[in-house]
């Protein structure tokens, strides 16, 4: 079984950068697409960032693009989350996420968060 495990959340002030890590911990297992997701007290959780395993293509939510860097590891079976130029409104539990064997399996497997504060 696939069991993803964060790391590398905290407290950091504005305009500061943290960096984030997930790795599978479970059962080896080569998803299609690794990604993260992000959820704020009294919101609904939303998308991140993206990296297909095979090519590295990455994506990114517009509120995120030019201010963190989504990579992976594919033999260490792990993706991060490089994040600069950090502000509150990037205050969040941040969640790793898996797709299936293909990207349109969609994302089938999650960690259990992180949280990442941003003081003004």
């Amino acid at each position: 079984q696939v069991q993803l495990v964060e790391s590398g959340g905290g407290l950091v002030q504005a305009g500061g950068s943290l960096s984030l890590s997930c790795a599978n911990s479970g059962q080896s297992f080569f998803s299609a697409a690794m990604g993260w997701f992000r959820q704020a007290p009294g919101k609904e959780r939303e998308f991140v960032a993206s990296v297909l395993r095979n090519g590295g293509s990455t994506s990114y939510a517009d509120s995120v693009k030019g201010r963190f860097t989504i990579s992976r590891d594919n033999v260490k079976n792990t993706v991060y989350l490089q994040m600069n130029s950090l502000k509150p409104d990037d205050t969040a539990t941040y969640y790793c996420a898996w797709t299936g064997l293909t990207y349109t399996s969609g994302w089938n497997y999650w960690g259990q968060g992180t949280q990442v504060t941003v003081s003004s």
